[in-house]
């Protein structure tokens, strides 16, 4: 009996080692797969090839451009939304009205752009809101006795209480003008009159010039211009949207720089010299003759 059981037993093993075989071909595949995963993860570093230093570095300035990208679009997010809140703050602040109460000061001055502006600050004269008026920014071409004709009742004050500068070119020459016009006369407070879009500019040029002098504005509201369309109308937007950004420039101008009479950034930015070499005011006609009779008697 034992030997019978195991001739049989001898007889099956062949049988059991061919399946065996059989599922290990079949699961071989897989457990190689494995074992090269498995190696791959925990392979030792002396194994690991070596970086090549091309390619690694090619991936460094890859990344820095990506950063510097980023770093660029997220600085230009930023100013534009900057100067988008600044303009809204600017354009808001505008004036739509004249004020009615306007305090007293010693002087007046008024920038030139438009007759609505020069009657305006003569009105102011008369009602005694200062003792004397400056119009700063007159065309050569511009003399007392047109002025005259544009305001028939304030010729007396034409004549007494006014002075005319020619040489200011541009609100940077203003605030020098009228600053020279201030210290030639002693005054401490200046009501300064011109448009309501141009108060911003203004103030800040006169300021920068004169800093212990007190201002007071009084904005004339022009006819052709409503501002109160600053985000929707175009008519609006081309005329404030270029006065915001000069507005910019005075303000960033008057931190670097200590005089505006004297210094270069002035002439750069104003692209011409903001005050002319010629006289504060040309003289009268009558007093220009006298002066050609006197000179040509002293040379007789």
């Amino acid at each position: 009996m034992i030997g019978t059981r195991r001739e049989q037993l001898a007889q099956k093993a062949p049988a059991h080692d061919r399946l065996a075989q059989e599922r290990l071909a079949q699961v071989r595949p897989d457990l190689e797969r494995l074992g090269r995963e498995q190696f791959a993860r925990e392979r030792p570093t002396f194994l690991a090839p070596s970086p090549d230093p091309a390619a690694a570095a090619g991936t460094r300035r890859v990344s820095l451009r990506r950063v510097a990208l980023r770093s660029a679009l997220a600085l230009l997010v930023v100013t534009g939304a900057a100067l988008a809140f600044g303009y809204v703050r600017f354009a808001s602040g505008i004036a739509s009205r004249e004020p009615v109460a306007v305090p007293r000061t010693d002087a007046i001055v008024v920038v030139t752009g438009g007759s609505q502006r020069i009657g305006d600050a003569i009105g102011l004269l008369g009602a005694e809101r200062g003792s004397r008026l400056l119009i700063s920014g007159v065309n050569e071409k511009t003399g007392r006795e047109e002025l005259a004709k544009l305001n028939p009742s304030a010729r007396e004050l034409l004549a007494c209480c006014v002075d005319l500068d020619y040489r200011a070119r541009n609100t940077i020459g203003n605030a020098i003008e009228t600053r020279r016009w201030l210290r030639k006369h002693g005054f401490g407070s200046l009501l300064v009159v011109t448009s309501n879009y141009h108060m911003p500019r203004t103030l800040a040029e006169f300021a920068h010039a004169m800093p212990g002098v007190r201002l007071v504005p009084h904005p004339v509201v022009p006819d052709q211009i409503d501002t109160s369309g600053w985000w929707n109308r175009w008519s609006t937007l081309k005329v404030l949207a270029p006065e915001y950004v000069k507005y910019l420039a005075a303000r960033l101008r008057s931190t670097v720089e200590s005089d505006p009479e004297t210094s270069r950034l002035s002439v750069i930015v104003g692209g011409r010299k903001p005050v002319s070499a010629k006289p504060a005011e040309p003289p009268a006609p009558e007093q220009e003759r006298r002066s050609q009779v006197k000179n040509s008697r002293h040379d007789g």
